[in-house]
């Protein structure tokens, strides 16, 4: 008797290249997780507000950090 075993998938994330106002970051977020980019830019604009700046700089990062889609 053998078992299968679980098929690991690995999901990179990208910044967008068409949904972008800044650096494509909420855009690219958005289109993996199935989400609309609006509902993410408000959260990160919430979470600048209420959290002293943080979401700027989780942004910030992220614009960094993440690799620009090859396709638009």
């Amino acid at each position: 008797m053998t078992e299968n075993a679980p098929v690991q998938t690995t999901r990179t994330l990208y910044r967008s290249r068409t949904d972008r106002m800044l650096g494509g970051v909420c855009g690219g977020i958005a289109e993996q997780i199935g989400v609309d980019a609006a509902i993410l830019r408000i959260a990160l604009v919430a979470a600048t507000l209420l959290g002293f700046g943080a979401g700027a700089v989780i942004y910030l990062a992220c614009w960094l950090l993440m690799p620009e889609a090859d396709t638009p």
